[in-house]
């Protein structure tokens, strides 16, 4: 079953939904990429939670899917924690008394690990699937350097991301899907773009405060975020598992391997008490 809602977050409607099983015994709230949205989950992640008696509350990002907001453009990077705050807050009235995960992917999985790190909460628990901790290759340096100025004197200017989709998944009818999903979008602001940049470094030196179960996966094959950024910050905490996929691509819940992408995440799911 799936149902519809709106939030309202800085003066801006967010569009959100919600999907659930006959017995709900957990609810994850999901957070979604840069780009995309969150009804990109509904082939695959969606209905693989659903089956194990977990609902899914989730919503698309300022400037994504069908929410409210110039594409690609945020009014600040605590604006994307509140959105996730609001959203827990939705989830928690409408399963109240019910454990929440909070789970994200790439853009995502920067705010999921941001979130449990910043702000007080009572998560069951995080996953982070390829986490924009680094990216994993070097933007052109005049890029850089416009983007910055950019960012003091118009941050919400949009630039095309030029992201190469063909690094999304080894599936190519998934990147096909992708590129022809008509609520997909390239554009990108400094606003997304540094800040995000920033709490990426941030995450992996302050890991070691972390105090929640967190699951993070990735695999080598990822030439979009950064794979050793996922080591450095497991590394700094025993709070943190790291699932890592040979030779995996970005989207690994799109990927070849992706059965095996959520089995890791139902095993470690049931190792929590």
């Amino acid at each position: 079953m799936n149902q519809q809602f709106t939030l309202n977050v800085h003066n801006t409607k967010l569009f959100g939904q919600y999907w659930q099983s006959m017995v709900v015994n957990r609810v994850v709230v999901l957070v979604h990429g840069m780009g995309e949205h969150s009804s990109r989950y509904e082939r695959f992640v969606i209905p693989e939670l659903l089956t194990q008696g977990y609902a899914v509350v989730a919503f698309d990002l300022f400037g994504h899917g069908k929410s409210n907001g110039k594409k690609g453009c945020v009014p600040s990077y605590e604006a994307l924690l509140e959105a996730i705050h609001v959203t827990i807050n939705a989830a928690e009235n409408l399963f109240p008394n019910t454990p929440v995960i909070l789970y994200g992917h790439s853009l995502g999985g920067n705010l999921v690990l941001n979130y449990a790190l910043k702000r007080p909460h009572n998560l069951k628990a995080v996953i982070a699937s390829s986490p924009f901790l680094r990216l994993a290759f070097h933007p052109p340096k005049w890029k850089m350097i416009l983007g910055k100025l950019l960012l003091k004197i118009a941050p919400s200017v949009t630039m095309p991301s030029e992201l190469d989709v063909s690094a999304i998944s080894r599936d190519e009818d998934e990147v096909i899907r992708y590129v022809s999903d008509p609520l997909v979008h390239d554009k990108v602001s400094p606003m997304y773009t540094f800040p995000v940049i920033a709490a990426g470094k941030w995450a992996i030196k302050a890991a070691k405060t972390l105090q929640t179960p967190t699951l993070l996966l990735h695999g080598t094959g990822d030439r979009i975020t950064d794979h050793k950024a996922s080591i450095e910050f497991c590394n700094e905490t025993n709070y943190a598992h790291l699932v890592v996929f040979d030779d995996g691509f970005h989207e690994l819940h799109n990927d070849i391997c992706k059965n095996e992408f959520m089995e890791s995440i139902l095993s470690w799911l049931k190792t929590l008490n």
